[in-house]
């Protein structure tokens, strides 16, 4: 089992940073794949950036402005986002697939989660 827990959610003006926090606790952190998703209200959950030690990929919609990161030896995985717009406010989930270092990006490819921590971005 694996547990996650986000923080680091909030509210922020059209423009500005916020960072997000995942720590993971119940299996050695390295050999996960992390993974962030967002939902926003009336929306499917989708893909926003995924980690292994193979590399990383995002989403187009956050290319430039996102940054997913890991900390092994605090067993974190972060998503830095800066320039952020009104269409980024959602749900954020971390995610983790014990399965396999691959940096999937359907939801069906994690069988980790946590609870969400929610990001609103005012206009």
């Amino acid at each position: 089992q694996v547990q996650l827990v986000e923080s680091g959610g909030g509210l922020v003006q059209t423009g500005g940073s916020l960072r997000l926090s995942c720590v993971t606790s119940g299996r050695s952190f390295r050999s996960l794949a992390m993974a962030w998703f967002r939902q926003a209200p009336g929306k499917e959950r989708e893909f926003v950036a995924a980690s292994s030690f193979i590399g990383s990929t995002y989403t187009d919609s956050v290319k430039g402005r996102f940054t997913i990161s890991r900390d092994n030896t605090k067993s974190t995985v972060y998503l830095q986002m800066n320039s952020l717009k009104p269409e980024d406010t959602a749900v954020y989930y971390c995610a983790a697939n014990s399965r396999n270092y691959r940096l999937d990006k359907l939801t069906t490819d994690y069988d980790y989660w946590g609870q969400g921590t929610q990001v609103t971005v005012s206009s």
